[in-house]
């Protein structure tokens, strides 16, 4: 585990303008991503309600952080942001140096 899953809170958001909807996310976290009624991967807070407004971001579970890092990297759309709360630097997706 490296250290960027260890220490710190994460928090993810999908971009749904670039979702493909091809659901490799829901597969590595269900918990975390699902589908709508448009085909498309949103976020759900922790009591897993769906977030559906453009750019809500949701805290990862420090159970989940590895698939949910694993979600973003293998993200066809790149359109799953994984960013540090503290500072706002994003870890994984497509803006992750």
């Amino acid at each position: 585990m490296s250290a960027l899953t260890e220490t710190g809170e994460l928090e993810v958001w999908v971009d749904q303008d670039l979702c493909t909807g091809d659901g490799l996310c829901v597969q590595y976290a269900p918990e975390v991503f699902e589908f709508d009624i448009d085909g498309l991967a949103y976020v759900k807070d922790s009591a897993g309600e769906l977030l559906q407004n453009p750019g809500v971001r949701t805290g990862v579970p420090a159970r989940l952080r590895l698939e949910v890092i694993d979600a973003a990297k293998e993200c066809p759309g790149d359109c799953i942001h994984v960013v540090r709360s503290d500072d706002d630097v994003e870890i994984a997706g497509p803006d992750a140096d």
